[in-house]
C-alpha cells in the first residue's frame, strides 16, 4: 500500500439513520485504502439502512452501536475512540443529528464520541431540501461552524424523496479530500533539518551471524515520515528494518553500533533536530571471526565490548551545533525513574519511554505505547496508538517544545542551523 498522509490516522466514522448510510461503505473503504484505521459508529436508525457487519467486514474492526458498549478491556468504548481518533467524519448527518450536536445532546454513540473528542470533525449532511433548508437546520450548521467543525455542504441532485434539490450527500472521494487536508501540516517544520535514526543494530559474531535486537524500524520511520510530510528536510539514518524507508527521505545506511554513531557524529552538527529512534546495541563481540565458527561440543564463551553511547556523546557537544535532541527509552520496570535517568544523565532535551515485554510491548507491532518525558516529569497520557499517529503526537510536543526552546535560548524568534548552510 502507497503510504499517505492518511497512513496510520485513527478516523471514526459516524453513520446516522439516512438512505445515505449506504454511501458511507464506500467512505470507510476509500480511508481505509489510503491506509487509516477506521472505527465505525452508528445511531440505532443507520443499523436499519446498513448492517454493522458490512463495515465490520470492510474495516476489520467492530462497530460501536450502544452508547454503553464497553471494548475487550471493559472500558467505555466511545470514550476509548473519542480519545484515540484523529478525526471524526459524520456521514451522512442528519438533520436530527445536527439538532443534537449543535445542543450538545449525547442520546447515541456518534453523538457522544463527537462531543467527547478533542480531534477534528467533518460533518457531511444528507437530507431532503426542505430540511436542509429550515431555518432550524441552518442555524444548527451554524453553530457547528462556530465550534469549529468542518461542514461539507451537501450537493444538488436526485433525493430519495424522487425530488431534485439541494441535500444529496457529498461524493465519499470529496469527504476523504476534506479529511486529508486536515493533516496536511505545510509548514510546521519548514526550513528545519531533522535527523532521524531507526531500526536495530546487528553487531556480527562471523560473517553469518550477529548479536542483534527484534527493533523493526517502524516507529523510527513513521517519525521520520511524519517530519517529511511537515516540510522538514530529513535524513533517516538506518540500521536493520523489517519495513521500507519512507520515500523523500536521506536514507544512509548504518547496520552496526559503530556506523550509526559515525552517521549520526556527521550529521548532528547541520541538524536542528535529532530523534534517536534507533535500538543500538550495547553490546558488541570483542572479536568477529572472519570464518563460520562450527558446531563443537565445548561451550562457546564471547567476549562482549560496550558499544559507543551515540545519544549521550551528541548530548555533551557544544551548544551551538549540539541539535534539540530527543531520545528512546525502552524499559521492562521502572520506566518513568530510568526515563528520568537517560534524559538527565545523557544531556536529552526529551525523551520518549515505552514498556517492553509486556500487555503493551512494541518491538515489531504497528501499534505503540509511549510517554513523554521532559525535565519536569511526564508530559504525556496516551493510549495504545498506531505508530504513524504516535508520531504525529510526538511531533506536535517536539515542535513546540523545539520553538520555545530556540526562542528562549536565543531571546528572540527561532533560528535554524539549516538556514546557516551554504
Amino acid at each position: 500500500m502507497t503510504a499517505t498522509v492518511l497512513s496510520g490516522r485513527r478516523v471514526v466514522v459516524g453513520v446516522s439513520g439516512s438512505i445515505a448510510a449506504y454511501k458511507a461503505v464506500s467512505l470507510a473503504r476509500l480511508l481505509c485504502e489510503r491506509g487509516a484505521v477506521v472505527d465505525v459508529a452508528m445511531t440505532p436508525s443507520a443499523t436499519r439502512f446498513v448492517g454493522p457487519l458490512t463495515f465490520a467486514s470492510l474495516t476489520h474492526r467492530p462497530v460501536v452501536t450502544d452508547v454503553l458498549e464497553l471494548d475487550a478491556d471493559q472500558q467505555i468504548e466511545h470514550i476509548e475512540l473519542a480519545e484515540a481518533a484523529d478525526a471524526i467524519v459524520l456521514a451522512p448527518a442528519t438533520a436530527n443529528l445536527l439538532g443534537e450536536l449543535a445542543a450538545g445532546l449525547v442520546g447515541n454513540a456518534v453523538t457522544a464520541i463527537a462531543c467527547a473528542s478533542r480531534a477534528p470533525v467533518v460533518v457531511a449532511p444528507a437530507m431532503d431540501a426542505g430540511m436542509w433548508t429550515h431555518p432550524a437546520t441552518q442555524r444548527n450548521v451554524a453553530t457547528l461552524r462556530e465550534f469549529g467543525y468542518i461542514v461539507i455542504d451537501p450537493e444538488v441532485g436526485e433525493l430519495a424523496s424522487g425530488l431534485t434539490g439541494i441535500g444529496r450527500l457529498a461524493e465519499p472521494a470529496a469527504i476523504v479530500d476534506a479529511v486529508e487536508r486536515l493533516f496536511v501540516r505545510t509548514g510546521s517544520l519548514e526550513g528545519l533539518s531533522v535527523v532521524v535514526s531507526a531500526g536495530g543494530t546487528r553487531e556480527p559474531l562471523d560473517p553469518v551471524r550477529f548479536i542483534g535486537n527484534r527493533s523493526s524500524g517502524k516507529m523510527g520511520a513513521a517519525i521520520a515520515e511524519s517530519a517529511r510530510d511537515r516540510g522538514a528536510s530529513v535524513t533517516l539514518v538506518a540500521g536493520a528494518m523489517s519495513v521500507a524507508p519512507p520515500r523523500g527521505v536521506t536514507v544512509v545506511e548504518a547496520t552496526t553500533a559503530q556506523l550509526m554513531r559515525e552517521a549520526i557524529i556527521r550529521a548532528a552538527p547541520d541538524a536542528d533536530i535529532l530523534v534517536m529512534a534507533a535500538a543500538v546495541a550495547d553490546f558488541a563481540p570483542a572479536r568477529a571471526s572472519q570464518r563460520k565458527i562450527k558446531r563443537s561440543g565445548d561451550n562457546l564463551q564471547v567476549e562482549l565490548v560496550p558499544n559507543p553511547d551515540i545519544v549521550a556523546e551528541v548530548g555533551e557537544m557544544p551548544d551551538d551545533v549540539r541539535p534539540f535532541l530527543i531520545g528512546f527509552a525502552a524499559e521492562s520496570d521502572d520506566l518513568e525513574a530510568n526515563a528520568a535517568a537517560k534524559l538527565r544523565d545523557k544531556g536529552l532535551d526529551l525523551i520518549v519511554g515505552n514498556v517492553v515485554g509486556g500487555p503493551f510491548d512494541a518491538i515489531g507491532s504497528d501499534e505503540n505505547k509511549v510517554t513523554v518525558f521532559g525535565a519536569e516529569g511526564p508530559l504525556t497520557d496516551w493510549p495504545m496508538l498506531p505508530k504513524r499517529q504516535v508520531a504525529e503526537r510526538l511531533w506536535d510536543l517536539i515542535g513546540d517544545r523545539y520553538r520555545r526552546r530556540r526562542t528562549e535560548g536565543d531571546g528572540g524568534p527561532a533560528r535554524t542551523k539549516g538556514r546557516r548552510r551554504s
